[in-house]
Protein backbone atom coordinates (compact mmCIF):
# COMPACT_ATOMS: atom_id res chain seq x y z
CA UNK A 1 0.00 0.00 0.00
CA UNK A 2 1.23 3.41 -0.70
CA UNK A 3 1.51 6.66 1.17
CA UNK A 4 -1.12 8.32 -0.69
CA UNK A 5 -3.65 5.34 -0.57
CA UNK A 6 -2.87 5.04 3.39
CA UNK A 7 -3.47 8.47 3.89
CA UNK A 8 -6.81 8.22 1.99
CA UNK A 9 -7.84 5.79 3.64
CA UNK A 10 -6.94 7.49 7.31
CA UNK A 11 -8.87 10.38 6.17
CA UNK A 12 -12.05 8.74 4.92
CA UNK A 13 -12.50 6.65 7.87
CA UNK A 14 -11.52 9.82 10.68
CA UNK A 15 -11.90 12.52 8.73
CA UNK A 16 -12.39 15.11 11.69
CA UNK A 17 -8.67 13.99 12.75
CA UNK A 18 -6.44 14.32 9.66
CA UNK A 19 -4.71 17.39 10.83
CA UNK A 20 -4.35 15.44 14.28
CA UNK A 21 -2.78 12.24 12.85
CA UNK A 22 -0.35 11.96 10.05
CA UNK A 23 1.31 8.57 8.59
CA UNK A 24 4.82 9.18 7.05
CA UNK A 25 6.67 6.74 4.86
CA UNK A 26 10.61 6.49 4.35
CA UNK A 27 11.54 3.65 1.56
CA UNK A 28 14.43 1.50 1.93
CA UNK A 29 15.52 2.70 -1.03
CA UNK A 30 15.33 5.94 -1.05
CA UNK A 31 17.43 6.57 2.22
CA UNK A 32 20.67 5.09 -0.23
CA UNK A 33 22.79 1.76 0.50
CA UNK A 34 22.15 0.03 4.11
CA UNK A 35 25.58 -1.96 3.92
CA UNK A 36 25.52 -5.50 4.87
CA UNK A 37 23.89 -6.99 8.43
CA UNK A 38 27.60 -6.72 10.55
CA UNK A 39 28.25 -3.03 9.50
CA UNK A 40 26.91 -1.70 13.50
CA UNK A 41 28.18 1.45 14.91
CA UNK A 42 29.42 -0.70 17.81
CA UNK A 43 31.36 -2.76 15.28
CA UNK A 44 32.90 0.76 13.55
CA UNK A 45 33.90 2.16 16.69
CA UNK A 46 36.22 -1.48 17.93
CA UNK A 47 37.47 -1.69 13.83
CA UNK A 48 39.03 2.19 14.36
CA UNK A 49 40.19 1.23 17.93
CA UNK A 50 41.76 -1.97 16.13
CA UNK A 51 43.24 0.36 13.06
CA UNK A 52 44.51 2.98 15.05
CA UNK A 53 46.61 0.50 17.40
CA UNK A 54 47.82 -1.58 13.95
CA UNK A 55 48.72 1.75 12.29
CA UNK A 56 50.92 2.61 15.31
CA UNK A 57 52.83 -0.54 15.57
CA UNK A 58 53.16 -0.86 12.00
CA UNK A 59 54.46 2.67 11.90
CA UNK A 60 56.79 2.30 15.53
CA UNK A 61 58.64 -1.05 13.70
CA UNK A 62 59.11 0.91 10.21
CA UNK A 63 60.21 3.84 11.69
CA UNK A 64 62.77 2.04 13.43
CA UNK A 65 63.76 -0.25 10.25
CA UNK A 66 63.86 2.51 8.02
CA UNK A 67 65.96 5.02 10.42
CA UNK A 68 68.91 2.58 11.07
CA UNK A 69 69.07 0.90 7.27
CA UNK A 70 69.56 4.48 6.19
CA UNK A 71 71.93 4.78 8.63
CA UNK A 72 73.57 1.89 7.61
CA UNK A 73 73.92 0.46 11.21
CA UNK A 74 72.06 -2.81 12.25
CA UNK A 75 68.54 -3.44 13.34
CA UNK A 76 68.56 -4.06 16.66
CA UNK A 77 66.55 -4.59 19.43
CA UNK A 78 63.74 -5.13 17.04
CA UNK A 79 61.42 -6.76 19.91
CA UNK A 80 62.21 -3.86 21.96
CA UNK A 81 60.99 -1.25 19.21
CA UNK A 82 57.86 -3.40 18.51
CA UNK A 83 57.04 -3.69 22.32
CA UNK A 84 57.41 0.35 23.35
CA UNK A 85 54.91 1.11 19.67
CA UNK A 86 52.39 -1.46 21.35
CA UNK A 87 52.39 0.50 24.55
CA UNK A 88 51.97 3.61 22.56
CA UNK A 89 48.99 2.26 20.56
CA UNK A 90 47.50 0.97 24.31
CA UNK A 91 47.87 4.09 26.32
CA UNK A 92 46.77 6.39 22.87
CA UNK A 93 43.37 3.88 22.61
CA UNK A 94 43.04 4.24 26.35
CA UNK A 95 43.19 7.85 25.93
CA UNK A 96 40.79 8.85 23.10
CA UNK A 97 38.52 6.07 24.43
CA UNK A 98 37.88 8.27 27.73
CA UNK A 99 37.64 11.54 25.47
CA UNK A 100 34.94 9.65 23.49
CA UNK A 101 36.60 9.89 20.94
CA UNK A 102 35.96 6.77 18.63
CA UNK A 103 32.35 7.47 18.98
CA UNK A 104 30.39 7.77 15.69
CA UNK A 105 29.27 11.47 16.00
CA UNK A 106 33.02 12.14 17.08
CA UNK A 107 34.29 10.88 14.57
CA UNK A 108 32.56 13.03 11.84
CA UNK A 109 33.89 16.14 13.78
CA UNK A 110 37.00 15.92 12.15
CA UNK A 111 38.57 19.45 13.71
CA UNK A 112 38.06 17.68 16.79
CA UNK A 113 39.31 14.20 16.08
CA UNK A 114 42.70 16.25 14.74
CA UNK A 115 42.86 18.30 17.89
CA UNK A 116 42.54 14.73 19.90
CA UNK A 117 45.00 12.73 18.07
CA UNK A 118 47.72 15.55 17.90
CA UNK A 119 47.35 16.37 21.78
CA UNK A 120 47.08 12.55 22.96
CA UNK A 121 49.47 11.84 20.25
CA UNK A 122 51.75 14.26 22.02
CA UNK A 123 51.09 13.89 25.74
CA UNK A 124 51.61 9.56 25.25
CA UNK A 125 55.00 10.14 24.00
CA UNK A 126 55.84 13.42 26.70
CA UNK A 127 55.06 10.90 29.58
CA UNK A 128 56.86 7.91 28.02
CA UNK A 129 59.92 9.95 27.51
CA UNK A 130 59.80 11.13 30.87
CA UNK A 131 58.94 7.77 32.52
CA UNK A 132 62.08 6.09 30.57
CA UNK A 133 64.52 8.69 31.00
CA UNK A 134 63.73 8.26 34.91
CA UNK A 135 64.19 4.70 34.77
CA UNK A 136 67.51 5.15 33.10
CA UNK A 137 66.58 2.89 29.73
CA UNK A 138 66.00 5.82 27.04
CA UNK A 139 69.55 4.74 26.22
CA UNK A 140 67.54 1.61 25.18
CA UNK A 141 66.13 3.77 21.88
CA UNK A 142 67.43 5.68 19.05
CA UNK A 143 66.82 9.40 19.18
CA UNK A 144 66.20 9.59 15.29
CA UNK A 145 64.09 6.23 15.47
CA UNK A 146 62.16 7.86 18.18
CA UNK A 147 61.54 11.66 16.63
CA UNK A 148 60.66 9.56 13.21
CA UNK A 149 58.35 7.34 14.80
CA UNK A 150 56.27 10.39 16.28
CA UNK A 151 56.43 12.66 13.16
CA UNK A 152 55.44 9.69 10.65
CA UNK A 153 52.84 8.53 13.11
CA UNK A 154 51.23 11.54 13.96
CA UNK A 155 50.97 12.34 10.61
CA UNK A 156 49.48 8.89 9.70
CA UNK A 157 47.21 8.99 11.94
CA UNK A 158 45.85 12.54 11.21
CA UNK A 159 45.42 11.08 7.33
CA UNK A 160 43.84 8.23 8.99
CA UNK A 161 41.54 10.25 11.08
CA UNK A 162 40.72 12.27 7.64
CA UNK A 163 40.17 9.25 5.32
CA UNK A 164 37.95 7.93 8.29
CA UNK A 165 35.75 10.97 9.12
CA UNK A 166 35.05 11.64 5.55
CA UNK A 167 33.68 7.91 4.82
CA UNK A 168 31.89 7.55 7.88
CA UNK A 169 29.99 11.16 7.08
CA UNK A 170 29.43 10.17 3.59
CA UNK A 171 27.67 6.26 5.31
CA UNK A 172 26.05 7.93 7.99
CA UNK A 173 24.07 10.17 5.05
CA UNK A 174 23.10 7.22 3.15
CA UNK A 175 22.47 5.16 6.18
CA UNK A 176 25.04 2.64 5.97
CA UNK A 177 25.01 1.65 10.04
CA UNK A 178 21.10 1.60 9.80
CA UNK A 179 20.14 -2.14 9.52
CA UNK A 180 17.49 -2.88 11.70
CA UNK A 181 13.77 -1.75 10.48
CA UNK A 182 11.72 0.23 12.54
CA UNK A 183 8.76 2.37 12.93
CA UNK A 184 8.07 4.93 14.77
CA UNK A 185 4.69 6.59 16.76
CA UNK A 186 5.84 9.94 17.37
CA UNK A 187 3.66 13.10 18.93
CA UNK A 188 3.52 15.86 16.86
CA UNK A 189 5.58 19.28 17.88
CA UNK A 190 7.42 17.69 20.77
CA UNK A 191 10.59 19.09 21.74
CA UNK A 192 13.69 17.81 20.80
CA UNK A 193 11.77 14.72 18.94
CA UNK A 194 13.71 16.30 15.51
CA UNK A 195 17.31 15.36 17.16
CA UNK A 196 15.59 12.32 18.64
CA UNK A 197 14.72 11.08 15.13
CA UNK A 198 17.82 12.51 13.34
CA UNK A 199 19.64 10.15 15.76
CA UNK A 200 17.56 7.21 14.86
CA UNK A 201 17.82 7.60 11.51
CA UNK A 202 21.53 7.19 11.85
CA UNK A 203 21.70 4.05 13.70
CA UNK A 204 17.90 2.50 12.04
CA UNK A 205 15.84 2.41 9.01
CA UNK A 206 12.75 3.80 10.08
CA UNK A 207 10.27 2.15 7.49
CA UNK A 208 7.27 4.59 8.74
CA UNK A 209 6.36 7.11 11.07
CA UNK A 210 2.73 7.72 12.57
CA UNK A 211 2.47 11.35 13.66
CA UNK A 212 0.00 11.80 16.37
CA UNK A 213 -1.41 15.28 17.75
CA UNK A 214 -0.87 16.14 21.40
CA UNK A 215 -4.64 17.35 21.54
CA UNK A 216 -5.60 13.70 20.89
CA UNK A 217 -3.31 11.83 22.91
CA UNK A 218 -5.13 13.15 25.82
CA UNK A 219 -8.81 12.58 24.37
CA UNK A 220 -10.97 9.80 25.41
CA UNK A 221 -11.50 8.79 21.70
CA UNK A 222 -7.55 8.47 20.73
CA UNK A 223 -7.80 4.56 20.08
CA UNK A 224 -10.83 4.95 18.27
CA UNK A 225 -8.96 7.42 16.04
CA UNK A 226 -5.54 6.36 16.18
CA UNK A 227 -6.64 2.45 16.61
CA UNK A 228 -7.19 1.95 12.73
CA UNK A 229 -3.72 3.50 11.63
CA UNK A 230 -2.05 1.36 14.09
CA UNK A 231 -3.53 -1.77 13.57
CA UNK A 232 -2.33 -0.41 10.02
CA UNK A 233 1.29 -0.39 11.23
CA UNK A 234 0.80 -3.93 12.97
CA UNK A 235 0.01 -5.26 9.34
CA UNK A 236 3.01 -3.22 7.80
CA UNK A 237 5.29 -4.40 10.57
CA UNK A 238 4.75 -7.93 9.83
CA UNK A 239 5.16 -7.86 6.13
CA UNK A 240 8.41 -5.83 6.13
CA UNK A 241 10.22 -7.43 9.22
CA UNK A 242 9.83 -4.38 11.42
CA UNK A 243 12.49 -5.17 14.46
CA UNK A 244 11.74 -2.52 16.65
CA UNK A 245 8.96 0.24 17.23
CA UNK A 246 9.82 3.05 19.38
CA UNK A 247 7.35 5.55 20.52
CA UNK A 248 8.27 9.18 20.63
CA UNK A 249 5.78 11.02 23.27
CA UNK A 250 5.71 12.92 26.65
CA UNK A 251 6.07 10.72 29.53
CA UNK A 252 3.34 12.67 31.02
CA UNK A 253 0.64 11.15 28.85
CA UNK A 254 0.65 7.67 30.67
CA UNK A 255 -2.33 6.71 30.07
CA UNK A 256 -2.08 7.46 25.83
CA UNK A 257 1.08 5.31 26.18
CA UNK A 258 -0.43 2.32 27.87
CA UNK A 259 -3.23 2.30 25.26
CA UNK A 260 -0.84 2.34 22.26
CA UNK A 261 1.70 -0.61 24.17
CA UNK A 262 -1.97 -2.56 24.56
CA UNK A 263 -2.69 -2.09 21.20
CA UNK A 264 0.85 -3.63 19.77
CA UNK A 265 1.11 -6.61 22.38
CA UNK A 266 0.50 -8.87 19.17
CA UNK A 267 2.98 -7.43 17.53
CA UNK A 268 6.38 -9.55 18.77
CA UNK A 269 9.01 -6.88 18.47
CA UNK A 270 10.79 -4.73 20.95
CA UNK A 271 8.72 -1.54 22.49
CA UNK A 272 11.35 1.35 22.98
CA UNK A 273 9.49 4.38 25.01
CA UNK A 274 12.52 7.35 24.05
CA UNK A 275 13.01 9.81 27.10
CA UNK A 276 11.17 13.38 26.47
CA UNK A 277 13.18 16.90 26.96
CA UNK A 278 11.95 16.62 30.69
CA UNK A 279 14.04 13.56 31.64
CA UNK A 280 16.05 12.75 29.61
CA UNK A 281 18.87 14.92 31.25
CA UNK A 282 17.87 12.80 34.64
CA UNK A 283 18.62 9.57 32.62
CA UNK A 284 21.82 10.26 31.07
CA UNK A 285 23.13 10.10 35.20
CA UNK A 286 24.35 6.44 36.39
CA UNK A 287 21.15 3.93 37.18
CA UNK A 288 21.55 2.79 40.58
CA UNK A 289 19.72 -0.31 41.96
CA UNK A 290 17.52 0.49 45.24
CA UNK A 291 15.69 -2.60 46.02
CA UNK A 292 13.22 -3.45 43.49
CA UNK A 293 13.54 0.14 41.92
CA UNK A 294 15.93 2.00 40.11
CA UNK A 295 17.43 5.54 40.83
CA UNK A 296 18.99 7.88 38.17
CA UNK A 297 22.13 9.16 40.25
CA UNK A 298 21.75 13.09 40.15
CA UNK A 299 24.66 13.95 42.32
CA UNK A 300 27.57 11.82 42.55
CA UNK A 301 28.31 11.61 46.35
CA UNK A 302 32.57 11.95 47.60
CA UNK A 303 34.26 9.25 46.26
CA UNK A 304 33.75 6.00 48.35
CA UNK A 305 36.63 4.67 50.24
CA UNK A 306 38.40 2.00 47.73
CA UNK A 307 38.16 5.04 44.96
CA UNK A 308 39.93 7.78 47.74
CA UNK A 309 42.50 4.80 48.37
CA UNK A 310 43.31 4.76 45.12
CA UNK A 311 43.35 7.76 44.20
CA UNK A 312 45.36 8.44 47.53
CA UNK A 313 47.87 6.07 45.99
CA UNK A 314 48.19 7.69 42.93
CA UNK A 315 49.07 10.73 44.62
CA UNK A 316 51.27 9.59 46.88
CA UNK A 317 53.12 7.64 43.94
CA UNK A 318 52.99 10.71 41.39
CA UNK A 319 53.61 13.29 43.89
CA UNK A 320 56.44 11.29 45.13
CA UNK A 321 57.79 10.82 41.50
CA UNK A 322 57.10 14.82 41.43
CA UNK A 323 59.28 15.63 43.42
CA UNK A 324 62.45 13.70 42.56
CA UNK A 325 62.29 14.97 39.13
CA UNK A 326 61.29 18.70 40.11
CA UNK A 327 63.81 18.81 42.75
CA UNK A 328 66.51 20.77 40.88
CA UNK A 329 63.77 22.93 38.99
CA UNK A 330 62.52 23.57 42.27
CA UNK A 331 65.88 24.71 44.05
CA UNK A 332 66.74 26.95 41.10
CA UNK A 333 63.75 28.59 41.49
CA UNK A 334 63.78 29.14 45.19
CA UNK A 335 67.23 30.98 44.91
CA UNK A 336 66.37 33.26 41.45
CA UNK A 337 62.72 33.90 44.06
CA UNK A 338 64.74 34.91 46.72
CA UNK A 339 67.96 36.76 44.87
CA UNK A 340 65.56 38.61 42.53
CA UNK A 341 63.34 40.35 45.20
CA UNK A 342 62.49 40.47 48.87
CA UNK A 343 60.15 38.45 50.86
CA UNK A 344 59.91 35.02 51.68
CA UNK A 345 60.45 31.85 48.74
CA UNK A 346 57.32 30.53 49.66
CA UNK A 347 53.79 31.77 49.42
CA UNK A 348 51.10 30.88 51.77
CA UNK A 349 47.35 31.74 51.20
CA UNK A 350 44.08 30.52 52.75
CA UNK A 351 42.31 28.15 50.48
CA UNK A 352 39.30 25.82 51.34
CA UNK A 353 39.81 22.01 50.34
CA UNK A 354 37.96 18.90 51.03
CA UNK A 355 34.26 19.88 52.27
CA UNK A 356 35.56 22.90 52.85
CA UNK A 357 38.04 22.41 55.26
CA UNK A 358 40.37 25.44 55.00
CA UNK A 359 44.04 25.11 54.59
CA UNK A 360 47.27 26.44 53.67
CA UNK A 361 48.47 26.17 50.37
CA UNK A 362 52.32 26.73 48.67
CA UNK A 363 53.28 28.14 45.89
CA UNK A 364 56.71 29.95 44.76
CA UNK A 365 56.43 33.80 45.49
CA UNK A 366 55.66 35.58 42.27
CA UNK A 367 54.36 39.27 43.82
CA UNK A 368 56.06 41.70 45.94
CA UNK A 369 52.40 41.61 47.84
CA UNK A 370 51.48 38.57 50.64
CA UNK A 371 47.55 39.00 50.18
CA UNK A 372 45.45 36.59 52.32
CA UNK A 373 42.62 38.35 54.05
CA UNK A 374 38.81 39.09 53.19
CA UNK A 375 40.05 41.34 50.28
CA UNK A 376 42.10 39.31 47.35
CA UNK A 377 43.21 40.88 43.60
CA UNK A 378 43.49 38.22 41.35
CA UNK A 379 46.31 38.66 39.21
CA UNK A 380 45.92 40.05 35.58
CA UNK A 381 48.01 40.38 32.51
CA UNK A 382 51.04 42.60 33.31
CA UNK A 383 50.29 43.45 37.23
CA UNK A 384 52.65 45.52 38.06
CA UNK A 385 52.60 43.51 41.53
CA UNK A 386 54.45 40.46 39.83
CA UNK A 387 58.02 40.19 39.71
CA UNK A 388 60.47 39.88 36.53
CA UNK A 389 61.16 36.44 37.41
CA UNK A 390 57.49 35.78 39.50
CA UNK A 391 56.09 36.54 35.47
CA UNK A 392 58.16 33.83 34.36
CA UNK A 393 57.67 31.44 36.57
CA UNK A 394 54.29 31.55 36.41
CA UNK A 395 53.21 31.32 32.60
CA UNK A 396 55.41 28.12 32.82
CA UNK A 397 53.96 27.12 35.89
CA UNK A 398 56.59 26.42 38.07
CA UNK A 399 55.81 28.39 40.71
CA UNK A 400 52.88 25.78 41.42
CA UNK A 401 55.71 22.76 42.05
CA UNK A 402 55.89 23.53 46.01
CA UNK A 403 51.87 22.08 46.03
CA UNK A 404 53.46 18.91 45.41
CA UNK A 405 53.89 19.07 49.51
CA UNK A 406 50.20 20.12 49.77
CA UNK A 407 49.56 16.67 47.88
CA UNK A 408 52.07 14.56 50.03
CA UNK A 409 50.10 16.51 53.11
CA UNK A 410 47.05 15.58 52.00
CA UNK A 411 45.66 18.65 51.69
CA UNK A 412 45.14 17.84 48.13
CA UNK A 413 45.32 15.74 44.82
CA UNK A 414 46.94 15.73 41.97
CA UNK A 415 44.01 16.35 40.41
CA UNK A 416 41.01 17.96 40.86
CA UNK A 417 39.30 21.53 41.22
CA UNK A 418 41.86 24.48 41.16
CA UNK A 419 41.27 25.52 44.95
CA UNK A 420 40.84 29.33 44.96
CA UNK A 421 41.38 31.79 47.89
CA UNK A 422 38.53 32.04 50.61
CA UNK A 423 36.99 35.22 49.98
CA UNK A 424 36.85 34.65 46.27
CA UNK A 425 35.14 31.21 47.39
CA UNK A 426 32.87 32.79 49.85
CA UNK A 427 31.78 35.29 46.75
CA UNK A 428 31.71 32.67 44.10
CA UNK A 429 28.95 30.89 46.51
CA UNK A 430 26.88 33.31 46.50
CA UNK A 431 26.38 34.13 42.93
CA UNK A 432 27.07 30.42 41.24
CA UNK A 433 24.36 27.79 42.53
CA UNK A 434 26.53 24.58 42.21
CA UNK A 435 29.75 26.44 43.10
CA UNK A 436 29.77 24.74 46.59
CA UNK A 437 29.75 20.86 44.74
CA UNK A 438 33.63 21.28 44.30
CA UNK A 439 34.38 20.27 47.07
CA UNK A 440 33.11 17.56 47.25
CA UNK A 441 36.53 16.07 46.19
CA UNK A 442 40.28 17.32 46.88
CA UNK A 443 41.63 19.96 45.28
CA UNK A 444 44.01 19.41 42.97
CA UNK A 445 47.33 21.00 41.17
CA UNK A 446 45.87 20.64 38.27
CA UNK A 447 41.99 19.57 36.73
CA UNK A 448 39.87 18.94 34.32
CA UNK A 449 38.78 23.01 33.75
CA UNK A 450 42.43 23.94 33.06
CA UNK A 451 43.24 21.23 30.54
CA UNK A 452 40.15 22.16 28.76
CA UNK A 453 41.21 25.88 28.38
CA UNK A 454 39.65 27.66 31.58
CA UNK A 455 42.98 27.78 33.69
CA UNK A 456 44.44 31.55 34.76
CA UNK A 457 42.46 35.41 35.32
CA UNK A 458 38.90 34.43 35.41
CA UNK A 459 37.77 38.38 34.54
CA UNK A 460 33.91 37.81 33.73
CA UNK A 461 31.55 35.24 35.50
CA UNK A 462 30.82 33.55 32.72
CA UNK A 463 34.86 32.32 32.63
CA UNK A 464 34.29 31.07 35.91
CA UNK A 465 31.19 29.33 35.19
CA UNK A 466 32.63 27.12 32.73
CA UNK A 467 35.28 26.34 35.24
CA UNK A 468 32.71 25.13 37.95
CA UNK A 469 31.01 23.28 34.34
CA UNK A 470 33.84 21.37 34.16
CA UNK A 471 35.23 20.78 37.71
CA UNK A 472 31.53 19.15 38.32
CA UNK A 473 31.61 17.52 35.84
CA UNK A 474 35.10 15.57 36.67
CA UNK A 475 33.67 14.81 40.05
CA UNK A 476 30.43 12.80 38.72
CA UNK A 477 32.89 11.05 36.23
CA UNK A 478 35.98 10.18 37.76
CA UNK A 479 37.80 7.34 37.52
CA UNK A 480 41.77 6.95 37.62
CA UNK A 481 42.24 6.31 33.58
CA UNK A 482 40.61 9.98 33.64
CA UNK A 483 43.20 11.36 35.96
CA UNK A 484 45.68 9.53 34.34
CA UNK A 485 44.53 11.43 31.15
CA UNK A 486 44.27 14.92 32.73
CA UNK A 487 47.95 14.68 34.14
CA UNK A 488 49.54 13.39 30.23
CA UNK A 489 46.90 16.35 28.69
CA UNK A 490 48.45 18.92 31.46
CA UNK A 491 51.69 18.23 29.72
CA UNK A 492 50.54 19.28 26.43
CA UNK A 493 48.84 21.97 28.01
CA UNK A 494 51.46 23.41 30.09
CA UNK A 495 54.21 23.92 27.43
CA UNK A 496 52.04 23.97 24.39
CA UNK A 497 49.57 26.54 25.18
CA UNK A 498 50.75 28.54 28.52
CA UNK A 499 47.69 30.92 29.34
CA UNK A 500 48.42 31.79 33.20
CA UNK A 501 49.76 35.59 33.98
Amino acid sequence: MSVTSFRSKLSGSIADSSAETQISERSAAASGWSGPTWLRPEIIERLMTAGDGLLIVTCGILCAVTYHLLSWSAVSKADVYAAASLLVAIHFSLMVTIQQGYRLTSMTNLRRQCRIVATTWTGVFAALFAIAFAMKVSDEFSRGAILSFYVIGLTTLLVWKTIASRWITLALRQGAFANSRIVVIAEMGLPDSSAAMVELCQHYRVMRTLEVGANLLTSPLLMSRVGPCIDELIVYARKNQVEHVFLLMSWGHQHAIDRVLDALKILPVPVHLVPDANVSRFLSSPLISAGSTWTAELRRAPLSWKERAIKRTLDLVGASFALIIFAPVMLLAAIMVKASSRGPVLFRQTRNGFNGSAFRIFKFRTMRVQEDGPTIVQASKSDPRVTSIGRWLRKTSIDELPQIFNVLLGDMSLVGPRPHAAAHNLEYEQIISQYAFRHHVKPGITGWAQVNGYRGETSALELMEKRVEHDLWYINNWSLPLDLFILLRTIVVTFGRPSAY
